[in-house]
C-alpha cells in the first residue's frame, strides 16, 4: 500500500525542488552584485540599478522578478523593486546577514563540484578533489582570494551560531578554552563575551591567524583575555588549556583523518579537561534537517560527513575519549562533551 505522502505527491513538487538550482544561482547573482544594499534606502527601478551596476537592465529585471516571486524582493511598481524581510539578510554587515555565505555558495569552488556528484557516490571520494587535483584546504592556501571568500562565509556562519553555542554550554567552568581550527575567532569571541572570567586561545594555521588579527574580533576588551597560537591539528595541538573546542572541524574529514585529529586532541587535553565538539545534528529518519543537507555537501566537497551521536561516541572512544553529554543549541548544532578516559 502506498504511503500517505506518496499518494499526495505530484511531479510539480519534485520539479519545484529541482528549480532550486536556478533560485540558488539567482540569489548568488543578487548577493554578488549587492542589490540588497542598493535597495536599503528605498525602492529603485531596474534601469537605475542596472546603470549603477553596469549590467543589462532586462536581464537584471528578469532575475529580480524571479526572486520577488519567492518573496526575496518586492516589485512595487512596473520594473521597480524594494526590500523585503528576506532580502534584508542579503545586506552587508547587518545582524543575521548571510550575504557572504550566498556569495561563497555560488562560487565555482563550492558550486561546480556538484556537477560531479556521481563521482562521489560511485567512489566515495570528494568530487572537488577530482576537479582540482587537491583537497579543499590545499586549494585555499594556493588561492588567497577564494580563501577570503571562504573566510567571510565562515564568519557569517559563526555569527549566526556563535551566540547559541556560547549560551548552551558552561564554558566558564573550565577557566580556559582553546578554539582549535577557530578561523577568524568569531566563536571564541562570543564564548569569551558570554563568560567574562574565561581565558581563551585561538589556534589555527599561521596564515589563518594573520587574517584573524586583521579582522580584530578578539580585540578591545577581549585582547587581555585571549592569545593566538599557531597549530596544524594533524601535526599536534598546543597544551595549556583545560577545555578544547572544535567547531565544524571533524565533519570536514573521513573517519581515518578525524581519528588522527582526535588522537592529537587527546594528547593535548589534560586528565581533568574536556573536549567540546560543535557539530550539526542529524534529524530522525525521513525528517528534514540542515545536517542531512550539509552531510551530502561534505561528501562532495571534502570527503567528510555529518555523524550520528553513536558514530561520534565510537569515533571518540577510539581516540581515548568518553562521550559524556550532548547539549543542543537553538541553531541546530550540538555541543558534544567528551572526557579523557
Amino acid at each position: 500500500m502506498a504511503s500517505k505522502a506518496a499518494s499526495n505527491a505530484t511531479s510539480t513538487q519534485l520539479m519545484s525542488m529541482a528549480d532550486g538550482l536556478i533560485i540558488h544561482q539567482s540569489l548568488y547573482a543578487a548577493a554578488k552584485l549587492g542589490v540588497a544594499d542598493l535597495l536599503a534606502s528605498g525602492s529603485r527601478t531596474t534601469a537605475e540599478l542596472a546603470e549603477q551596476l553596469r549590467v543589462k537592465e532586462s536581464s537584471l529585471y528578469r532575475t529580480l522578478r524571479l526572486l520577488a516571486s519567492q518573496g526575496v524582493f518586492e516589485e512595487t511598481a512596473p520594473r521597480t523593486f524594494a526590500q523585503t524581510g528576506l532580502s534584508g539578510f542579503l545586506c552587508t554587515g547587518v545582524p543575521g546577514s548571510i550575504r557572504a555565505i550566498i556569495i561563497f555558495r555560488g562560487s565555482e569552488f563550492f558550486f561546480a563540484p556538484y556537477g560531479e556528484i556521481l563521482h562521489s557516490i560511485e567512489t566515495g571520494q570528494p568530487a572537488r578533489e577530482k576537479m582540482y587535483g587537491m583537497n579543499a584546504f590545499e586549494y585555499l592556501r594556493e588561492h588567497p582570494e577564494m580563501a577570503r571568500v571562504f573566510d567571510d562565509a565562515m564568519t557569517n556562519a559563526s555569527m549566526l551560531t556563535g551566540p547559541a553555542v556560547a549560551a548552551a554550554y558552561d564554558f566558564g567552568a573550565w577557566g580556559s578554552v582553546m578554539d582549535v581550527g577557530g578561523g577568524n575567532g568569531i566563536l571564541l569571541a562570543e564564548i569569551l563575551r558570554a563568560h567574562p572570567k574565561l581565558r581563551g586561545v585561538l589556534a589555527d594555521l599561521p596564515h589563518v591567524l594573520e587574517r584573524a588579527r586583521e579582522r580584530g574580533y578578539l580585540g578591545g576588551e577581549l585582547e587581555a583575555r585571549s592569545t593566538m597560537q599557531p597549530c596544524d591539528f594533524f601535526q599536534g595541538i598546543p597544551t595549556g588549556c583545560r577545555a578544547y573546542a572544535m567547531k565544524s572541524v571533524i565533519h570536514d574529514w573521513d573517519d581515518e583523518r578525524a581519528h588522527e585529529i582526535l588522537v592529537n586532541c587527546r594528547r593535548a587535553v589534560p586528565k581533568d579537561g574536556v573536549l567540546l565538539l560543535v557539530e550539526l545534528g542529524l534529524a530522525e529518519d525521513n525528517l528534514p534537517s540542515a545536517g542531512k543537507v550539509i552531510d551530502v555537501a561534505m561528501m562532495v566537497l571534502t570527503g567528510g560527513k555529518e555523524r550520528t551521536i553513536q558514530e561520534y561516541r565510537d569515533l571518540l572512544a577510539g581516540a581515548g575519549f568518553r562521550l559524556n553529554q550532548v547539549y543542543s543549541t537553538s541553531a541546530e548544532t550540538n555541543v558534544i562533551e567528551a572526557m579523557p578516559r
